[in-house]
């Protein structure tokens, strides 16, 4: 029998990042992966900012930013008729090496293909942890662990673990979510794309300052789906719809207009769905990223949602296991995650709406002054339909607020994710030092950040004992980097309470954000 204290099905980037989180806090895991890791058609393209944030806090945000991605190549976002061809709409987004430095994070996202950010991921986890070629069998629960059977696919022996938690991270067709007999229903129409993966080598240099990340193509009647760069040198995919008849070749000269040595490497059916897990918990079962929610790929939320699951659910696994969680801490994962991910359905299927609804005329195509005037007509209608959303939309990433028996309400209504404080909301980002972020302060446990040096010690001391004497990590730093002079964060970095002053009761209050008392 292996045993281990979390048991994680699914080796992709919401399972390895819970894994990074648990083991920061020294928490036993064990990760199985049905594959054997190699990555076919790679299909994630960028590490969202707050993604990025996480991935600083577990020491890697460095490394993906050095993954491979040239810092010369543009991020615009291109509407075009074939690569190459007439342009309709540019979105300039610079450079990784000349963009703007955001005011609020210190870490913009990274373009990271999925066959670059994996590999990183798994080594970080490390093969003690990872076991590849292992696939889920079967499970069952009781009051105190999860005994789970796999089977090694390398050479068909049999895996008995035993483990206090599992989680399924095991993808939208999840077999954890399946055996728990939970419910997500569809909610919007399957639809079926194509994705056709080619090489490229001489595109970048032909196309010159005409170059982006993603061009829309606009070439009806079949093409109006992105063309995206993976890896910034030589590696495309080109989206097209199912029903599109002509063969990989075809669709790809059609979609470029000029005259490149081209080779095909995949061409892969994928379905879209729209998701939400009715449940994401079912006694020591649990349920994060693609098993929990599954939504458009427009606007890049699907793997960062679920990586944000694994920093909530990270923490409170730890606690539970460390013996300091209360009743409520493990069910407000759900309460605050799901609503998350409803939100980001929502957003990401506007976005697919916006391609989806967009008239292209025939006259677009034309070299001719007609043909010029559709062009600029559609920009306008693009430009009119906020595109730009799709693409930077920061408020979706960092805007959230929890709402949960753990976080002690402030009444605050409407405030600005960018620089205010809100309970429930991530602590924001302000500069410590030339490279010390106020985020690199949160993670091992819950902090207090004080930032009136005139602060009351007394008060200041009987918190931290009110937190030691539950066995609730806890740091105080004093600094002057927020205006509410008492901010309590927790380990994920969202706020738990903030107030002019401490608490009469401590007590009470470490009760309310560890889950309540046993």
């Amino acid at each position: 029998m292996n045993e281990t204290e979390v048991l994680i099905i699914g080796g992709g980037p919401v399972g390895l990042a819970l894994a990074l989180d648990l083991r920061s806090r020294g928490v036993a895991c064990m990760v199985l992966e049905a594959t054997d890791g190699r990555i076919r058609h790679p299909r994630v393209g960028t590490v969202g900012p707050r993604s990025m944030e996480l991935m600083r806090r577990w020491g890697l945000a460095e490394r993906i930013r050095k993954s491979g991605w040239p810092g010369d190549h543009p991020l615009d976002i291109a509407w075009v008729t074939a690569v190459g061809g007439h342009e309709i709409h540019r979105l300039d987004f610079g450079t990784t090496d000349t963009r703007t430095a955001l005011p609020y994070t210190p870490e913009p996202e990274q373009v990271c293909p999925q066959h670059w950010l994996l590999p990183l991921l798994a080594e970080a986890v490390g093969p003690e942890v990872l076991r590849r070629e292992c696939r889920l069998e079967s499970f069952v629960q009781d009051h105190d662990q999860v005994r789970a059977t796999a089977t090694d696919l390398s050479d068909g022996s049999r895996l008995d673990i035993s483990a206090r938690y599992l989680v399924g991270c095991d993808g939208a067709a999840s077999r954890v979510r399946t055996a728990l007999r939970i419910a997500a229903p569809p909610r919007r129409r399957t639809r079926v794309f194509r994705n056709i993966l080619f090489r490229a080598p001489r595109l970048r240099e032909q196309l010159g300052p005409r170059g982006a990340l993603v061009y829309f193509l606009t070439q009806p009647p079949d093409l109006r789906y992105p063309l995206r760069a993976m890896d910034g040198r030589d590696l495309y995919r080109l989206t097209v719809g199912h029903h599109t008849s002509s063969d990989a070749m075809s669709a790809i000269r059609s979609a470029i207009a000029l005259d490149t040595p081209v080779e095909v490497l995949s061409d892969n059916d994928w379905h879209l769905t729209h998701r939400v897990a009715e449940r994401y918990r079912r006694g020591r079962v649990l349920l994060a990223g693609d098993a929990a929610h599954t939504l458009s790929p427009s606007g890049g939320f699907g793997m960062n949602t679920g990586i944000a699951d694994a920093a909530d659910l990270g923490w409170k696994l730890a606690a539970e296991l460390a013996g300091w969680a209360g009743p409520a801490l493990l069910d407000s994962y759900q309460q605050e995650r799901r609503p998350v991910a409803e939100r980001s359905l929502v957003e990401a299927d506007g976005n697919l709406r916006r391609t989806l609804d967009r008239r292209l005329p025939t006259e677009i195509l034309l070299d001719t002054e007609p043909g010029a005037g559709a062009r600029t007509e559609l920009a306008c209608r693009i430009e009119r339909s906020g595109v730009r959303r799709e693409f930077e939309a920061p408020d979706m990433h960092f805007g959230y607020r929890y709402t949960s028996p753990v976080i002690v309400p402030d009444g605050v209504t409407m405030y600005d994710w960018c620089a205010d404080l809100a309970s429930g909301g991530r602590a924001p980002h302000v500069w410590l030092g030339p490279e010390t972020s106020s985020l690199d302060l949160f993670g091992p446990g819950f902090h207090l950040v004080a930032s009136d040096a005139r602060s009351d010690l007394p008060a200041l001391d009987g918190l931290a004992r009110a937190f030691d004497a539950r066995r609730v990590p806890f740091t105080l730093t004093r600094a002057p980097a927020y205006r509410s002079p008492y901010v309590l964060v927790r380990p994920d970095g969202h706020v738990a309470w903030h107030g002019a002053e401490l608490p009469v009761d401590p007590g009470a209050l470490v009760d309310i954000v560890r889950g309540g008392r046993r």
